[in-house]
């Protein structure tokens, strides 16, 4: 045997000790048994390339400890310590259990009294937005997992300079990875201006960790503590487009102290001062008799909240369960429950857009439908705008909106944002868009879908398989 074969024959014994000792650290993390055989499968099929894929995207985050999960958690609950009014739990009867999950997973406090308007378009979501900005008198705190810098990103960087400039406190928190394409430029100028800026889980060159597949998708804007958003809307050009539907909510009132809440904890944990003074916090009057509790979700969590509450609601539905979401790629534990509903009399209905922004994920969402077809489900595809609303409505009294879609990433990688709302007008409200986006949507039967050609049926097979790591 020559030098070269030798080497070769080396290679593999090391890249295959390698990918065994990896697969072994896989199976001994006790993940869930559909992951563990996913990133098997990439291991052993994908030499090297699934290696390296593992050490950026796969590790677990509840090991490493990415951010420490008990400075995390005693700083939201002493931050909740603020002069929060909590409803009377004696009054929710109807929801008690899910009041009680979110409070206890993530000390989610129920808000009495705020007024919600509800935005469908970028356009009309920027003008409001841009108005409440203006009549700032003491705070701006904004967070995005995208920041651009085109052209509505600039009017949003133009305004934050100015209130600065005004003594107004305004605070930015962007996602690191998902703005790696805009220069530092664009956020320079900003904290050159009185702007106090910082990345969230800032991923440092060349010691690149796993902290990469980690990112907050959240979408925040508090000011003064009493106008809030929350929703799918990022600032980009792209949701200004009229093919774009997204959701997005402005929420005046109590509300706003658990997204205040969810802000503050990420500004600290990404390496800034802690704020709790009361001035954060304000007194708010009760417009309406909405009910809201805002929940975070994230990797370092010891539960996976968001999860957990819509496997509940699901579950608990009487009458209807309407979910809207862009990426439809659900745990085993999600779809039993969708199809459980469907199966026990429940109108479950899925809006979904016809083709999505990530052909890999739409492929595999592709898979879970005619599973959930046969159950009874409705299954809606919006066609030409692109669906990136993430919403769930049951019974004319829940309505979920927030960041989180209806995929793994959402509940397992991302740190994510919801607003639960208990409000029957509120309820009506949004299912009454639910069905005007009904108008901009296809209707598939499960005959349709069991005949479309054999090569798409296993392509999406295929990736399912690896759903768990898109």
């Amino acid at each position: 045997m020559d030098t070269p074969d030798i080497i070769r024959l080396i290679l593999q014994i090391a890249y295959f000790v390698t990918a065994l000792g990896v697969v072994f650290v896989v199976i001994s993390e006790n993940r869930n048994p559909l992951k563990t055989i996913s990133w098997a499968l990439l291991l052993l099929f994908v030499p090297i390339g699934g290696i390296i894929f593992y050490y950026f995207f796969g590790q677990d985050a509840r090991k490493q400890r990415i951010i420490s999960r008990k400075s995390y958690k005693l700083l939201k609950r002493h931050t909740l310590n603020r002069p929060i009014v909590r409803s009377d739990p004696e009054t929710y009867l109807e929801n008690r259990s899910l009041n009680r999950l979110l409070n206890r997973n993530n000390s989610a406090a129920l808000l009495q009294g705020s007024e919600i308007r509800i935005f469908t378009d970028g356009k009309s979501k920027f003008e409001a937005l841009f108005a409440d900005m203006e009549q700032a008198k003491h705070h701006i705190h904004l967070q995005y997992y995208i920041f651009e810098d085109d052209v509505i990103g600039r009017q949003v960087k133009e305004v934050l300079m100015r209130k600065a400039s005004e003594g107004i406190e305004v605070r930015v928190l962007y996602d690191d990875v998902a703005n790696w394409k805009v220069k530092k430029k664009f956020y320079r100028e900003m904290q050159l201006a009185g702007v106090e800026v910082t990345p969230f889980l800032k991923v440092h060159f060349p010691l690149l960790t796993s902290r990469v597949n980690y990112r907050n998708h959240r979408k925040i804007v508090v000011i003064d503590g009493t106008i809030g958003y929350i929703g799918g809307m990022n600032v980009a050009d792209r949701y200004l487009q009229s093919n774009w539907r997204d959701t997005h909510l402005r929420v005046a009132g109590r509300g706003v102290l658990g997204m205040q809440s969810a802000f503050l904890v990420d500004w600290h944990s990404s390496g800034k001062n802690r704020l709790i003074d009361p001035v954060y916090f304000p007194e708010s009057p009760a417009y309406t008799s909405n009910v809201m509790q805002v929940a975070t979700g994230g990797p370092i969590d010891e539960w996976r909240t968001l999860l957990q509450a819509s496997l509940q609601i699901i579950a608990k539905a009487k009458h209807y369960v309407y979910i809207q979401t862009p990426y439809f790629l659900p745990t085993e534990s999600l779809l039993q429950a969708i199809q459980t509903a469907a199966l026990g009399g429940i109108d479950v209905r899925l809006m979904v857009p016809e083709r999505s922004d990530t052909r890999f994920i739409s492929t595999a969402a592709h898979s879970y439908f005619e599973n959930i077809l046969k159950a009874g489900v409705k299954i809606y595809q919006m066609h030409p705008q692109f669906l990136h609303s993430k919403l769930l409505i049951s019974d004319d009294y829940i309505t979920v909106a927030g960041s989180a879609n209806m995929d793994f990433r959402s509940f397992e990688h991302n740190f994510e944002v919801n607003a639960y709302m208990y409000d029957r007008d509120l309820a009506k409200r949004v299912k009454h868009i639910f069905f005007d986006d009904l108008k901009n949507c296809k209707l598939l039967t499960l005959r349709e879908w069991k005949n479309r050609p054999r090569w798409k049926k296993i392509q999406e097979s295929v990736l399912r398989m690896f759903s768990p790591l898109l």
